[in-house]
């Protein structure tokens, strides 16, 4: 990630990106009372710094149903932990990262589409250098 000072506009924009991945340069502007060419000028650095790396989509859950969801727990060796999120963010079924404390350093959030597919993710984590163990739980049922 390039060296890139974030400031709280940023950190507005990030916000109402995550809010709506969608959302359009004007409705940016307008909702963060700035210009529409500094919504532009803010987020092209912020892709470019590595700050955002990539637009997704969430499906409503009725949609949803069929995919294989779990939370990984991974414990990390040693002071590894931003080159190993590094390799993570690396894996596209991996949907979400989060930093913990306790016994676990991360928790993953994963997602495919088949246990075929939901096996590899989990050989391709556990050969990461750096991850010392990890457990995983397959989501049943959401409430």
């Amino acid at each position: 990630m390039r060296k890139y000072i974030y400031d709280t506009l940023d950190s507005e924009l990030i916000s109402e990106l995550r809010r709506d991945g969608r959302a359009t340069i004007s409705h940016l502007a307008e909702t963060l009372k700035v210009s529409r060419a500094t919504i532009q000028n803010r987020l092209d650095r912020l892709i470019s710094s590595g700050a955002i790396i990539g637009f997704t989509i969430r499906v409503h859950e009725a949609l949803d149903q069929k995919t294989v969801k779990a939370l990984m727990m991974i414990e990390i060796s040693g002071h590894s932990t931003s080159q190993v999120i590094k390799k993570l963010r690396g894996i596209p079924e991996l949907v979400r990262l989060h930093t913990t404390n306790g016994a676990w350093d991360l928790i993953a959030e994963i997602n495919t589409p088949t246990l075929g597919e939901f096996d590899e993710v989990l050989r391709k984590v556990r050969e990461i250098d750096g991850i010392l163990n990890s457990e995983t739980s397959l989501l049943l049922s959401s409430f």
